[in-house]
């Protein structure tokens, strides 16, 4: 997620309610674009154990994001397989990103 500079507090309140994952500032240097903050959980353990099952049972208002989230489901069960150690997997891996916003 990322969020404007003043935004920051919230980030780090999303850090502390999932205790994984990191704040990072992420600066952008397009005109008209500020200075933001990221929170990201890249450890799979966090996403499949904390992450997913949050939001399976809080599940998202926006459809768009939803749609997202089922693929990314999607994508993390296909590299917990280990489809993405080979080439025809990675591939498929590739496609299924493709269908997210």
């Amino acid at each position: 997620m990322k969020l404007n500079e003043r935004d920051k507090a919230i980030l780090y309140e999303l850090k502390n309610f999932f205790h994984c994952g990191n704040v990072y500032f992420q600066k952008d240097v397009r005109k008209n674009h500020r200075n933001c903050y990221r929170y990201e959980v890249a450890n799979r353990k966090d996403l499949n154990k904390t992450i997913i099952p949050f939001f399976q049972k809080h599940q998202l208002k926006l459809f768009s994001k939803r749609k997202d989230f089922d693929i990314f489901c999607r994508l993390m069960a296909k590299i917990e397989k280990g489809d993405h150690l080979t080439e025809k997997g990675l591939k498929s891996l590739y496609n299924l990103k493709k269908l997210m916003h």
